[in-house]
């Protein structure tokens, strides 16, 4: 008997990648399956002239999404992981976490191969504060100017030589086959990434069984225990998707070596830990970092950030 699959999405390439990658994975684990997409426009696709730190975060990108899920009209929904804020609204729940691309961010420029040969005065671009204030804190004498928009709108916005260098996921570049566009992969070390960058999250109705025992096959064990290590940091440190937190774990066999960090938008302070332990403590392990972290005072910092954007709200 044929079955019928939902998916919600948004209309960016992106996202539309990213929900047909998904459709076709589920189409040939499933020969009685046949997935559709419901493209849908969310208030972060429409709102391109604010910070998100000023509007909301990145959950504005999927609340459409969910209420359709919620409503019926979906089964499901694709997200990149980290536009997923750490809670879920009552009656969804994240379940499908599928394999890593490359976690890494990318410099992209047409005029520099990495970001050490940045003039100083010069300009970068990115929307996240997270981005931001490793980059003003490794290099000083360069300007973070705010960077909204689909790939192609901040890739066109460098051609246009409103910035001398933008930051993207490499992960989205590459998904687009625009990797001819990364000058450089910027190491963790130099900018750690944020929390699930580079992972597909799939959500879905808490309820739907049904819906669960098909995605079941598209989670990546592996994967699965590095995010829930950054996101139980992230939800200790109660960091929404638009802070200027960091989080990246690794799997080294069974043992699980999580990064995590803390800055001020300007650079001006960074708080950093890092913390090993065996895969199946991974929310554990989380946890813990986060409570190091806090206890160096990095609640201090999201608080002053929070307070900053209710200011210019």
């Amino acid at each position: 008997m044929s079955q019928t699959l939902r998916i919600a999405t948004r209309k960016s390439l992106l996202a539309m990648w990213q929900a047909e990658h998904i459709k076709a994975r589920l189409e040939q684990l499933h020969s009685d399956l046949t997935v559709e997409l419901l493209p849908m426009s969310t208030r972060g696709d429409v709102i391109l002239d604010t910070p998100l730190a000023k509007i909301g975060g990145k959950g504005l990108f999927v609340k459409e999404l969910e209420v359709a899920m919620l409503e019926g009209q979906a089964d499901l929904a694709v997200h990149s992981m980290k536009d997923l804020p750490v809670e879920f609204p009552e009656g969804l729940e994240l379940f499908g976490i599928c394999e890593r691309e490359d976690p890494r961010d990318a410099f992209v420029s047409n005029n520099y191969a990495q970001l050490d040969d940045l003039p100083e005065g010069a300009i970068v671009g990115t929307c996240s504060l997270r981005r931001k204030c490793q980059i003003l804190a490794n290099f000083p004498h360069l300007v973070v100017h705010d960077l909204r928009g689909n790939v192609q709108t901040r890739l066109r916005k460098l051609d246009e030589g409103q910035f001398d260098a933008i930051i993207l996921a490499a992960s989205g570049l590459i998904r687009l086959e625009l990797t001819d566009r990364i000058k450089q992969r910027i190491p963790a070390e130099l900018c750690l990434p944020a929390n699930g960058q580079g992972v597909l999250g799939i959500e879905c109705r808490s309820d739907d069984e049904a819906t669960k025992a098909l995605l079941a096959p598209l989670t990546c064990a592996d994967t699965r225990s590095c995010v829930l290590a950054e996101r139980a940091m992230n939800r200790r440190l109660q960091g929404g998707c638009q802070v200027p937190i960091g989080a990246y774990a690794e799997l080294h066999g069974d043992q699980l070596h999580l990064r995590g960090l803390v800055g001020r938008p300007d650079g001006s302070e960074i708080i950093e830990g890092e913390i090993k332990g065996h895969r199946d403590h991974a929310e554990a392990l989380g946890t813990e970092l986060a409570e190091y972290l806090l206890a160096r005072g990095a609640g201090k910092i999201l608080q002053d950030v929070y307070a900053e954007n209710e200011l210019q709200s």
